[in-house]
C-alpha cells in the first residue's frame, strides 16, 4: 500500500509531506520499496490519494471504561468486541480496557473474560492490555467509583487477579496515601506501571510514591487535590519529577481549556497522554446509563452519577478528545497526536512496535482532513471499512 502525498506525523513530533508506504502490515522505508510491495486484497500496490491530509499513527486510549453501550465490567465477549469495533471505526486502533473498583471475585471474572478475549482474532481495535483503575483508591477522592468495594492496596491480590488475567494488567492505580502502600507501590512497580489515581495525597506523599515507583498520574486534577500555592500535592509532585507522565482529559468538562494549556507549559507535549475515560454512553444519546453497577444520568457531554452528581467518566472517544484539544483549547494539532499516539505506547512500554509511522511499526494509520475528520483508517496495514 501506497499512501501519497500527505502530511505523515514523524517520529519526531512534526508534520513533513511525504509518501508513506506499507509492506507485511508494518511501515516500510520509503526508497526503493514501491515495485517489490506484495498484492492486498487482490490489487498490486493499492494507492491512496492523501493530498491535503494529515496521515497520523492509529490512536491508543490507555484508560476507556465502555462506549457504544457497552461497558468492560460487564465481563462479556460482546461487550469487548463491541467496544473494540466502536474504537477502530473512530480511529483508535488499540486500547486498554479499564476496570472499576469492584469485588474481587467479579474483578476475576472480568479479567479472566478479557484474557479469554484476547486470543480472539477480529479485525477491530487491538486489546493491548488490561487497566486497573480501583479498587485500590481513597474513599475520600473515590468520584464514580463504589465506595463499597473499596480495598486497601494489596499485593497478592493483585497477583491473583493478574493470574486470572493471564499477566494482561498493564497498568494499575493507586492511592499512596493509604497505609502500607508504598511497599506495595515498589513491590507492584517492577511487575506493572502504577498510577497515582483516586487520592488525597500530599505533595510529600506523592513525590515518596515516585521515588517508590510510581510513574504516572490517572486524569490529572480529577479526584485528587487541587494544585494550590503552598499545597501543590499530586499535580505539583508529578511537574517536579521529569519520569512521571500525565494523564488529560480533553473532553471540554473535566479540565477547562485554560488549565489544558497550562498544563502544557508545565509538563511539554511529551510528558502528557490524552485518554478519554470513557463510559457505555459514549457514541449514544442522552439518557439514563450505568457505570460499575451505579446510575449514570447523561445529557449533551456530561456524565454524572443519577445519586450525587459527582463526574462519571466522559462520553467523548479519544479522537474527538483531540479534536477538542486542537480546535477548542488552542493545542497545536502535533502535540495532540503525540499525546494520543505515540506517549501512551512509550507508557505501555510497545512504542518500538506502535504509536508512530517510523519503519518497521505496526502499520496502523489514520488518515484526517483538514477538519480532523476520518478519511481512512488502517490498522496493521489492512484497510478498514468506515460506516
Amino acid at each position: 500500500m501506497i499512501i501519497k502525498n500527505g502530511y505523515v506525523f514523524l517520529e519526531e513530533g512534526v508534520f513533513e509531506k511525504k509518501d508513506l508506504y506499507i509492506e507485511d502490515g508494518k511501515v516500510a522505508p520509503g526508497d526503493g520499496v514501491a515495485g517489490s510491495l506484495t498484492k492486498v486484497d487482490g490489487i498490486s500496490n493499492p494507492l491512496i490519494d492523501a493530498t491535503d491530509c494529515y496521515v497520523i499513527p492509529g490512536l491508543i486510549d490507555i484508560h476507556l471504561h465502555g462506549c457504544a453501550g457497552y461497558d468492560f465490567c460487564d465481563g462479556t465477549k460482546e461487550a469487548l468486541s463491541q467496544m473494540a469495533a466502536y474504537e477502530l471505526q473512530n480511529g483508535i486502533t488499540s486500547f486498554c480496557p479499564t476496570s472499576m473498583t469492584l469485588p474481587e471475585e467479579t474483578l476475576a471474572r472480568i479479567f479472566a473474560n478479557a484474557a479469554l478475549y484476547a486470543e480472539q482474532n477480529e479485525t477491530v481495535a487491538r486489546m493491548l492490555g488490561i487497566r486497573m483503575e480501583g479498587p485500590f483508591i481513597s474513599n475520600e477522592k473515590k468520584g464514580a467509583q463504589n465506595g463499597s468495594f473499596i480495598h486497601k492496596p494489596d499485593v497478592e491480590m493483585f497477583m491473583r487477579l493478574q493470574e486470572k488475567a493471564k499477566q494482561r494488567i498493564k497498568l494499575v492505580d493507586i492511592a499512596p496515601e493509604v497505609e502500607g502502600t508504598m511497599e506495595c507501590i515498589e513491590a507492584l512497580s517492577s511487575l506493572v506501571r502504577v498510577s497515582i489515581a483516586h487520592t488525597n495525597a500530599d505533595y510529600d506523599t506523592a513525590k515518596k510514591a515516585f521515588e517508590k515507583g510510581a510513574s504516572q498520574v490517572t486524569h490529572l486534577y480529577n479526584a485528587m487535590p487541587e494544585f494550590m500555592h503552598r499545597s501543590p500535592g499530586v499535580v505539583g509532585a508529578a511537574c517536579d519529577d521529569e519520569n512521571v507522565m500525565v494523564e488529560l482529559i480533553c473532553d471540554g468538562v473535566h479540565c477547562h481549556p485554560a488549565t489544558i494549556r497550562a498544563s502544557f507549559k508545565m509538563f511539554g507535549d511529551h510528558r502528557i497522554i490524552f485518554i478519554s475515560d470513557s463510559m457505555m454512553a459514549c457514541g449514544l444519546e442522552d439518557g439514563q446509563y450505568t457505570l460499575g453497577g451505579q446510575a449514570v444520568t447523561v445529557c449533551g457531554n456530561l456524565a454524572t452519577l443519577t445519586k450525587d452528581g459527582n463526574l462519571a467518566g466522559s462520553v467523548t472517544n479519544l479522537t474527538d478528545c483531540v479534536r477538542t484539544a486542537v480546535k477548542e483549547m488552542g493545542i497545536p494539532l502535533a502535540s495532540a497526536i503525540k499525546c494520543a499516539t505515540i506517549n501512551p505506547a512509550k507508557a505501555l512500554g510497545i512504542a518500538h512496535q506502535y504509536g508512530s509511522l517510523a519503519p518497521g511499526k505496526i502499520a496502523d494509520v489514520v488518515i484526517l482532513d483538514q477538519n480532523l475528520e476520518i478519511v481512512f483508517v488502517i490498522q496493521a496495514g489492512n484497510l478498514i471499512a468506515i460506516e
